[in-house]
């Protein structure tokens, strides 16, 4: 192997772009059970906002732990998430236990959210929740094993 490019010790930050920036907010916000650590989605339909990286493009950012998640509104009305073509497949968020992902699972029923079964992923080292953001992008409740 030749010498690597750089040696990253962690991922900074994730962000996903989405068609509605208040549902995808308010669906995250339940999700993560967190509120936005900045938050610019009520400036999001004035006028050169969505071009600002100062601010964050009328998105909103999530503190989870040591990592950042945001959510950039510059996505068109109507497109959706398609996991077969180039760039993300998937996002995952890991939670504290296995018990943690079952009771994540009632909520989201309560919720009338469609998910996925509650798997073990094996030799994988973690057991997963699947579900579907708004703008159908694929994310995963994660509980490491031992």
């Amino acid at each position: 192997m030749t010498e690597p490019f750089a040696r990253p010790t962690a991922l900074a930050h994730v962000r996903v772009t989405v068609t509605d920036i208040h549902r995808s907010k308010a669906f995250y916000q339940q999700l993560l059970g967190t509120e936005p650590a900045i938050d610019f989605s009520d400036q999001v339909d004035e006028p050169g906002v969505r071009e600002d990286r100062e601010r964050f493009y009328g998105g909103a950012v999530f503190r989870l732990g040591d990592q950042v998640f945001g959510l950039r509104p510059v996505a068109p009305a109507g497109q959706t998430f398609d996991p077969d073509s180039v760039g993300l497949d998937h996002v995952s968020f890991v939670v504290g236990s296995v018990d943690e992902l079952h009771a994540a699972a009632a909520r989201l029923d309560a919720a009338g959210v469609e998910h996925g079964e509650v798997t073990d992923l094996g030799d994988a080292g973690m057991v997963i929740l699947s579900v579907q953001d708004p703008d159908d992008i694929n994310l995963e409740l994660a509980a490491l094993k031992g």
